[in-house]
């Protein structure tokens, strides 16, 4: 966990002045994966891992950034054409420059950065970053802005900068989310629906694999090209469908003529959404085996149709299911690598984490992490230190 004052006078330190300090969560989805950039329907909550940023204004446009977890500076002006090298810079430069081409008037500033939320696997680290690192600009700046353009200008950056075609998912919850709460996001109307999650004797729990595969990114873009290529042929059938949202079970038909592995992947995304859309309907109510039984069916689509996930994913998923505590779980995120998602219940977490860490182990050689997740706020501005 970050040592708050410990960021503070880390900041002191390095640039004499007092700063103000921001957080934004990690987000972990429940279900509906890899069907926001194609306009359907997710369910996430944010994480109680968050990304810190202590920071003050300057009097130029000259951006001085320092991140403790990788020992690591940064400093670029506002104004520059050239980015930094690539890696976390590309993060914070990108963010700055969608920020400031939207807000002429946005002041460089000193910042320091630590987070809980793990890079890699599977959490959104990257989301965190840019929503807590935008917000902190943008409230140091004292400008009148939307949260919602926050969001979206995080994700143009992640687009235009960093070159992962993301949805915007991450950013919403990062922005938006509320403790207690999942959110069931419309990603074609930005609708954002709060649902209870009244966990009570079952937890959400993350495992970490500590692997994160070459194919994470490319294969991620091209998932994305390929479900726009179903759609551009499944105009041919119906005018109208913009994206495989359009599509429902019922038309799942509809598909069966596409060439492979268009077929497949579309059967995911139509699938998927509407798993999300009953997982949603299981959460309000409290049904948390129904809601876990669609997440292994949500798992089987992503490593069969979907063809995202890997052997370390498939194994931890196994080791859940083979687990009495557990109701179900799948791999969560981009894919290849990252986290699995798991709902346990309360009273078998310490017996189903040793389970897990031990043999995993013993099928990899990988120590996996392990967190229990409770639903977080999203991005925020904290008190000053007494």
């Amino acid at each position: 966990m970050v040592e708050l004052e410990s960021l503070r006078r880390t900041f002191r330190e390095l640039y004499g002045s007092e700063p103000r300090m921001f957080s934004a969560p990690g987000r972990v989805n429940l279900i509906g994966e890899h069907t926001d950039y194609n306009e359907g329907f997710v369910l996430p909550i944010a994480a109680n891992l968050r990304t810190y940023v202590v920071a003050a204004p300057r009097a130029d446009d000259t951006i001085r950034v320092y991140s403790c977890g990788l020992q690591d500076h940064a400093e670029f002006t506002l104004s520059a054409s050239e980015p930094p090298a690539k890696g976390w810079r590309s993060y914070v430069y990108g963010v700055s420059q969608v920020l400031r081409s939207n807000c002429p008037d946005l002041l460089g500033a000193d910042v320091a950065i630590a987070s809980d939320v793990p890079r890699g696997a599977g959490l959104s680290s990257s989301a965190a970053l840019e929503i807590s690192f935008g917000f902190a600009l943008l409230q140091l700046s004292t400008l009148d802005f939307d949260l919602l353009e926050l969001a979206l200008a995080a994700q143009r950056a992640e687009h235009h900068f960093v070159g992962t075609k993301s949805g915007l998912m991450d950013q919403l919850t990062s922005v938006f989310a509320e403790a207690n709460r999942a959110l069931l996001i419309d990603c074609r109307s930005l609708k954002m629906t709060p649902i209870p999650v009244a966990l009570n004797d079952v937890a959400v729990i993350v495992c970490d694999s500590k692997v994160k595969h070459e194919l994470a990114t490319s294969a991620y873009n091209q998932r994305r090209a390929e479900c726009e290529q179903a759609v551009e042929l499944l105009k041919e059938k119906k005018r109208g469908w913009k994206a495989l949202r359009d599509l429902s079970i019922d038309d799942l038909h509809l598909i069966e003529d596409l060439p492979e592995p268009l077929r497949r992947r579309s059967r995911h995304v139509i699938t998927e959404n509407d798993r999300t859309l009953r997982g949603a309907e299981a959460l309000a109510s409290g049904d948390f085996v129904m809601l876990g039984e669609l997440m292994r069916k949500s798992h089987q689509s992503l490593r069969d149709d979907y063809e995202v996930s890997c052997r370390e994913l498939d194994l931890l998923v196994e080791l859940a299911d083979a687990h009495d505590a557990a109701l179900g779980g799948r791999m969560m995120g981009g894919g290849f690598g990252g986290c699995t998602v798991n709902l346990v219940q309360r009273e078998g977490i310490e017996n189903f984490r040793d389970h897990v860490v031990r043999n995993y182990h013993e099928g990899t050689g990988l120590e996996a992490d392990v967190y229990v997740i409770e639903a977080d706020r999203g991005v925020q501005e904290h008190e000053a230190a007494a």
